[in-house]
């Protein structure tokens, strides 16, 4: 691609976003086969993309072959394993032109090595109509000067830069957005809010849950008076409960959580697949209540994210339990295997489910503002299959951890094994939590559980960028508990050992 078309790319698409509205662009779905889509994305990858045509090569597969959306079915996933990780990174992406992106955004993998994702301008702006719905069905941004706090972590790092560009694009469209960038920085935060808040007639704050939380609190405790700034939550990397949300909603002030939050379901390598709306928050509030009905329609005792998606912006497939997407982006992905369960459920179909337990989440809707209820899908998910937890956003992987057991002075006292998950306090704050396996013969003491969390710490910050980046200093030693060898509840005997609980 020349000088002068990738410069027409920019200005058509840019022109498109710009004076296209909202309406019209979250109607495509119903005018368009998503189907018909998926394969003619597929068409383009494998014409443009060498690294897909040599994955395609690999597997015999012709692509001309590909005509109809049962071919389309029939293509071999793609994962980080067998594919971003087996082709140098030009040739992941369009034409095998990395200069033709003009930002690289990073996240770690387990060993801590990072994984590169490039991208175009034009490939924020499809991720910039999500931002789009949210603000405008939930937040009503198009009549509220609206105070934009990215408080996603900054730098290399893919939640922060992404989220403060899609944000200055809504601002350029004409929305009444001003944005303001303090990342993580707590105190920034809680100093921008109070000395910018009250020019507006509300401030939303972008970032992971559990560091939002410890915002609000730190705030409370200092006597910031949320409730004048108007607050609404956007957030990202982190399931929470809806007992979590309703806590928040109270120390903020809201009155009307499903308007007042929205949290996007969005990953590195795909960009933003799906995000909350008012009716999807309606309806798994209704689940919180109902675990019976939960159950029915999950077929698990937990409840998953629930988000809506545009299946022309991502199209999203379900194969043996794990989701496969389909996207363009700087690196294009076809049936993409990105390691979360979950499901997907038909706009109708989840209506006439909900009636049959006699709740109508658009009557409810209806009764306070009627706005963000639009036929999109849903999709649910479980999370990572890959034994990780997420915690402020960072995936923790039990590699990181097992490195800590193997120092010296500690690998005697142990076995190796471990259980790590994410807890909430009584006052709904999270902590990691570390319950390690000791030795034959080994007895627990302070020390001994002051020693190995020490040195998980520094194992964790050493090996996972991500930790070290978006966890808060305050929340970063993880809580580690001692138990003797075979303990019934962590470490049963006989039975194959999980290293991560959810």
């Amino acid at each position: 691609m020349n000088l002068e078309s990738q410069q027409q790319k920019v200005i058509q698409t840019f022109t498109d976003f710009l004076t296209t509205p909202l309406d019209t662009q979250l109607q495509q779905h119903l005018h368009t086969k998503a189907t018909d889509n998926a394969v003619a994305l597929f068409h383009h990858v494998a014409a443009t993309v060498p690294a897909y045509q040599a994955f395609l090569e690999e597997h015999h597969i012709n692509a001309e072959s590909i005509s109809s959306f049962e071919d389309f079915q029939q293509l071999p996933p793609i994962t980080k394993q067998n594919y971003l990780q087996q082709h140098p990174l030009a040739s992941l992406c369009r034409y095998g032109q990395l200069e033709k992106c003009d930002m690289v955004a990073v996240s770690s993998g387990s060993t801590g090595k990072p994984t590169f994702w490039p991208r175009f301008l034009t490939d924020e702006l499809q991720i910039a109509t999500r931002f789009e719905q949210i603000f405008y069905d939930s937040f009503a941004v198009d009549t509220r000067r609206t105070l934009a706090v990215v408080c996603f972590t900054l730098g290399t790092w893919v939640g922060g830069m992404y989220t403060a560009n899609c944000c200055r694009y809504l601002a350029s469209k004409g929305y009444p957005i001003t944005l303001i960038t303090p990342g993580n920085n707590k105190t920034e935060i809680l100093r921008v809010v109070e000395e910018l808040g009250t020019n507006f007639d509300q401030v939303v704050l972008l970032g992971y849950p559990p560091f939002l939380k410890d915002v609000i609190d730190t705030g409370i405790a200092n006597g910031v008076q949320w409730q004048q700034y108007h607050v609404k939550l956007v957030m990202a990397g982190e399931v929470f409960s809806e007992e979590w949300r309703s806590l928040v909603a109270e120390r903020l002030g809201s009155q009307n959580p499903c308007y007042d939050f929205a949290s996007l379901y969005g990953t590195a390598d795909a960009g933003v697949l799906g995000n909350e709306t008012p009716l999807s928050i309606c309806i798994r509030r209704f689940f919180a209540e109902h675990p019976d009905a939960a159950k029915a329609l999950f077929g698990e005792s937990r409840l998953p994210t629930l988000v809506q998606y545009d299946p022309i912006s991502r199209f999203v497939e379900v194969q043996d339990g794990s989701l496969l997407f389909s996207g363009d982006s700087g690196i294009p992905l076809i049936r993409y295997n990105i390691l979360d369960t979950g499901g997907i459920i038909d706009y109708n179909a989840m209506l006439q489910f909900l009636a049959e337990w006699g709740f109508d989440p658009v009557a409810e809707l209806q009764a306070e503002n009627g706005k963000g209820i639009r036929p999109f899908p849903f999709v649910y998910v479980f999370g990572r299959s890959n034994f990780t937890v997420s915690y402020f956003g960072a995936n923790i992987y039990p590699e990181n951890v097992t490195v800590g057991l193997e120092q010296s002075g500690i690998k005697d006292w142990v076995t190796g094994k471990f259980v790590m998950q994410v807890k909430e306090d009584a006052d709904k704050n999270r902590f990691l939590s570390v319950v390690v396996e000791l030795a034959p013969g080994v007895e627990s003491s302070e020390e001994k559980r002051g020693t190995i969390a020490s040195s998980i710490l520094t194992q964790l910050k050493r090996l996972n960028s991500e930790f070290a980046n978006y966890v808060p200093l305050e929340y970063q030693t993880p809580y580690v508990e001692l138990r003797v060898m075979g303990d019934a509840e962590y470490f049963p005997v006989g039975v194959k050992h999980r290293y991560t609980r959810k």
